[in-house]
């Protein structure tokens, strides 16, 4: 019902505000609950067994969307999936997800935020069954994907930590990104998972997986 309810008010934001731009960059972090970064044989004894829970937030850093403009604000999705998310042999449909909308954000900015959410997600936060509106951050080392540390909270709800991957992390000869990210961005590093959780309401379950080579850190610009 509000997953409608948002698409009607989108629906009519973009007509109150004519040919509206969307066009934004900023910084993105995701972590799930498989590794992204790994060898074929450990990826192949996580396939179908985990995977299936993540979390990915936005901060946009500048940029108006459905001529809103959104800088400084963030968003953060939270999925359940059916299957592994990213299995190229399997379908992770249906998804349930819950978006996390920044609390200093106005009316207008949260249907934004919203919208954009939905758009860059590849479908996964099509079936939005919860909304929450909390503090949302999200810092970058030196805005650098590169540096693959990243700080993502959004309230006491999700968080996620992350840091470069390091050959101490390795544990065969043959790790390799295994799974791209789940939106669109300029460039993505993977990154080692520090802390990763979600403990909210909405989709029957929470969760806590730190200590993985199962996040990304990017930035991302998009023009429509």
């Amino acid at each position: 019902m509000k997953s409608c309810l948002f698409a009607l008010l989108s629906g009519s934001l973009l007509l109150a505000n004519g040919l509206a731009t969307k066009q934004l960059r900023g910084m993105y972090v995701e972590a799930r609950t498989a590794d992204v970064f790994v060898g074929p044989c450990f990826a192949n004894s996580e396939v179908e067994n985990s995977g299936d829970l993540a979390v990915m937030g936005w901060k946009i850093s500048q940029g108006s969307w459905e001529g809103v403009k959104l800088d400084g604000l963030g968003v953060v999705g939270v999925v359940k999936a059916s299957a592994t998310l990213g299995d190229v042999h399997h379908t992770a449909y249906p998804v349930k997800s819950i978006l996390i909308i920044d609390e200093n954000a106005t009316p207008e900015q949260r249907l934004a935020l919203a919208s954009f959410a939905k758009r860059m997600s590849k479908d996964l936060l099509s079936d939005v069954v919860r909304i929450e509106y909390k503090p949302v951050s999200l810092t970058v080392e030196n805005e650098n994907p590169h540096t693959a540390k990243a700080t993502m909270r959004a309230g006491d709800l999700a968080a996620i930590q992350t840091r470069a991957i390091l050959a101490s992390d390795h544990v065969c000869s043959h790790e390799d990104v295994w799974y791209q990210p789940l939106t669109e961005v300029d460039h993505a590093m993977p990154a080692f998972t520090m802390s990763h959780y979600y403990k909210g309401q909405g989709l029957n379950t929470t969760w806590s997986s730190p200590n993985k080579s199962s996040a990304f850190v990017a930035n991302f610009h998009l023009s429509e």
